[in-house]
């Protein structure tokens, strides 16, 4: 039998089981050990768990109605949605908006309905990231909620007014969570070192310099806090016990943490998240692939960026400005596909969001590509600020009144319809800037054909240059 087996029932099953449980926790990382239990071990949200404060005085109540946490990464949005299922003592689901769908809410939904109906006790469903549901799988959650069988905690990173329906939003309490304040990171990182059996057992010498490094290296997330935290530990024990064979100095089991390491347990443990540097590397790979031409590498970083949980609905407003910015006139068509890939994305949703995205990701990449657009209205806005005073000429002003008629609005406009080939052939500029040309369309794609008519048109009035 197993060490840790606790399926048979012999005589040292009581040990078994601890053995077990003893197995399990060590190979959880720092920040799930110590996830707290209780109120009175969470840190930080005072200005709603405080004496007094709206949520503890609905807990003390003993009445939990459905809520939505919104709140930066590693605020305690899970953390404390358990804490609540604890104290209520109603059953709990625990599901993610990513990786979770249809089939999975309504069958805890029928559950809870039948709960509701013969036992008169609703359900606890916990969704984070319930911003990730679309429409439609939002309003399954209605009825139930509204009819008391359920009881939903949301966890959302996003502003609530604009990501969760407003009929779900109208039955809710919406409770704002704040980053984490240095003091609290302060308990948590004395947490650590004074109560998790596994760091108990070393001799840790965390610097000040170290501990100011851990701290701000957070973004005030503490599960990245705490992750580095382990990392520096296990590295420098590491390092430690390697040298051992090869030098009589380590004679010391003394871990010592100061900024330095505490900077490469970071360095370490950086991943991908939607606020950190990983992020910011990982879209900038997306869209320079889009823009180089590359629909192999713009797979590859979707692909990445989904799996590591990125907001479908991120990527599909990304890839709309780039239709613009980086295709634009080049290939028109490049708009309209981002836009329907957006809005498709935001009723269909993950995971069949996917196949949208790639379906664009690769039209994009292989579009013919200009940024002339992009350059126009960047000139464009720059002679805006260089020439502030500059008015509308005479022969563009609009004259509804008699007045305006008098001091020559709209006099000397001609109306292009009534020229050959809708073309009156007039200055649009204020007189400062008649010789600007902000928009030079490209040689590629349909660009090509803007340039051709544009020259044709303004023939010497307009210097295109090839």
């Amino acid at each position: 039998m197993n060490l840790f087996d606790n399926s048979g029932n012999n005589d040292g099953s009581d040990n078994n089981v601890a053995a077990n449980k003893f197995k399990n926790n060590i190979l959880q990382p720092l920040a799930e050990r110590l996830r707290p239990k209780s109120l009175y071990e969470f840190f930080g949200q005072n200005h709603i768990l405080g004496e007094g404060k709206p949520l503890k005085n609905m807990l003390d109540a003993g009445f939990i109605r459905s809520m939505i946490f919104w709140g930066p990464p590693g605020s305690g949005k899970t953390t404390l949605a358990t804490i609540i299922a604890g104290i209520s003592g109603y059953e709990f689901y625990k599901i993610s908006a990513v990786s979770s769908g249809v089939k999975e809410l309504r069958e805890i939904i029928d559950k809870a309905n039948t709960n509701f109906k013969y036992y008169g006790k609703p359900i606890l469903i916990f969704i984070d990231e319930i911003h990730r549901f679309n429409k439609s799988q939002q309003d399954i959650l209605l009825h139930s909620i509204e009819e008391g069988s359920l009881i939903l905690i949301g966890a959302t990173t996003e502003n609530p007014s604009f990501e969760i329906n407003s009929p779900i939003l109208s039955r809710v309490t919406v409770f704002t969570l704040h980053p984490l304040f240095k003091e609290d990171l302060n308990l948590i990182i004395d947490r650590a070192l004074a109560s998790d059996e596994t760091v108990k057992k070393k001799k840790i010498n965390l610097k000040e310099d170290g501990r100011e490094a851990l701290i701000r290296y957070s973004g005030s997330d503490a599960r990245i806090m705490l992750n580095a935290l382990e990392t520096a530990v296990n590295t420098s024990e590491t390092a430690i016990n390697t040298a051992k064979p090869y030098t009589d100095n380590v004679n010391d089991d003394t871990i010592i943490l100061d900024a330095t390491k505490i900077e490469e347990a970071y360095l370490r443990t950086s991943k991908y998240d939607k606020t950190g540097e990983e992020h910011y590397n990982t879209i900038s790979a997306f869209i320079k692939s889009l823009r180089g031409s590359d629909p192999d590498g713009a797979v590859f970083w979707l692909a990445k960026m989904l799996d590591s949980g990125e907001d479908a609905k991120f990527i599909a407003r990304r890839m709309v400005v780039l239709a613009s910015e980086d295709v634009g006139n080049a290939e028109p068509d490049a708009l309209n596909l981002a836009v329907s890939c957006f809005n498709a994305v935001n009723v269909i949703g993950m995971p069949e969001a996917r196949i949208l995205l790639s379906q664009a990701a690769t039209y994009l990449a292989s579009c013919p590509k200009s940024n002339a657009s992009y350059l126009a209205i960047e000139s464009a806005l720059n002679d805006v600020k260089k020439f502030p005073g500059i008015t509308v000429p005479l022969h563009l002003r609009n004259a509804p009144t008699k007045l305006m008629k008098e001091l020559n609005y709209h006099e000397g406009y001609r109306y292009d319809h009534n020229y050959e080939n809708h073309f009156a052939k007039q200055k649009y500029l204020p007189e400062e800037l008649s010789d600007r040309i902000y928009y030079r369309p490209e040689n590629i794609g349909k660009e090509k054909e803007i340039k051709i008519r544009l020259k044709a048109l303004w023939e010497e009035s307009k210097n295109y240059r090839e």
